[in-house]
């Protein structure tokens, strides 16, 4: 059996819990599994290397933030091969350039289009356990690319996809997917299963116990997934096509704090507009979520939608190169958002 295990940067914060990930990983291990390991960077080091980036350059390249921030991921990798050698098990560590996860150019935001599994495989058959980075690749220039928000489980995914893994296991700090955010929401229940598309609609919606990228890429390969706790052993969410329980109304309540609304007033109502506008943002790689559009009046209409507060300046300048291209945008405004599932 080929298990792929994923764990973010709280399951990997410090030393105790870097021994206790590699001792679940050595269980299925002893078993007689296959096992792949993505790793998150290490607790908050992600958002130390952007105040550092940040200390040299208020607005750093991003190519150069992606290869900044390939540094955590690498940390957590050799650290976690460590400690696994250390109980006794043979373990190696691989970068994405080692392993050839290919992806597209769009630095802080790309997608994967191919993982080479040969090398993976080898250490497999070698008896290895197989640490690998979460949330970076390498694009056709061999640059250092990085997938953006909740991109070490897009990685891990895509990484069941390709070695055709039994079991792709997501851990977290929660022990599975609730009807809203145990951690403020004292009686929220967990949900023994829930089908991709509902999971799909909470992860886009801000729920951050799945990533909704990956998530769709679950869905289209068949990658039977697990939401689990690491630091408990408790059942998690199987997260699947169908599930067998009672249809509910309301499967549960997201809140993204992430999220920032821009609204454009004035536009001219006629056909196209809209589309010029999103496709100048999508050109950018700016990923746009909830649309709202207003009733036509004195021949004009108003258009907000919700941006990734990271896009948000790369959004106002685009539209504001559009604003001087064809007077079109009145006024801006920011607000995060709650998002409920229906």
């Amino acid at each position: 059996m080929l298990i792929v295990k994923k764990f973010g940067g709280t399951s990997v914060a410090n030393k105790e819990r870097i021994f206790n990930v590699a001792r679940r990983c050595i269980e299925d291990y002893k078993k007689g599994n296959d096992v792949v390991v993505v790793l998150s960077a290490m607790g908050k080091y992600t958002d130390e290397l952007i105040t550092m980036a940040k200390d040299i350059n208020d607005k750093p390249p991003k190519r150069e933030m992606d290869m900044l921030f390939t540094i955590g991921e690498q940390m957590s990798v050799a650290l976690m091969s460590m400690a696994m050698d250390s109980l006794g098990v043979p373990a190696v560590s691989l970068n994405a350039f080692q392993v050839a996860m290919h992806t597209t150019s769009a630095h802080g935001s790309a997608r994967l289009k191919k993982i080479e599994a040969a090398r993976i495989r080898r250490e497999l058959d070698n008896r290895r356990i197989v640490v690998v980075t979460g949330f970076q690749g390498i694009d056709k220039y061999n640059d250092y690319t990085t997938l953006g928000r909740g991109g070490s489980d897009t990685t891990a995914v895509a990484l069941a996809a390709a070695l055709h893994a039994d079991a792709c296991e997501i851990y977290t700090d929660v022990d599975g997917v609730y009807t809203a955010d145990p951690r403020k929401v004292p009686n929220a229940r967990k949900l023994k299963e829930i089908t991709y598309d509902e999971m799909l609609d909470l992860a886009t919606l801000g729920a951050g116990v799945l990533h909704n990228r990956s998530v769709e890429m679950a869905k289209k390969y068949g990658v039977p997934l697990v939401v689990r706790s690491s630091l408990n052993n408790s059942e998690g969410t199987v997260v699947k096509e169908e599930v067998t329980v009672e249809r509910m109304l309301i499967s549960g309540v997201a809140l993204d704090t992430d999220a920032v609304r821009i609204a454009v007033i004035g536009l001219k109502d006629s056909p196209g507009v809209a589309f010029k506008l999103f496709d100048t943002l999508a050109k950018k790689n700016i990923n746009v979520d909830m649309i709202l559009q207003s009733i036509g009046r004195a021949g004009t209409k108003d258009i907000s939608f919700t941006v990734d507060k990271n896009d948000l300046d790369d959004a106002m300048g685009v539209l504001e190169l559009t604003r001087h291209a064809s007077p079109i945008l009145s006024f801006m405004r920011r607000k995060t958002l709650p998002s409920f599932l229906l």
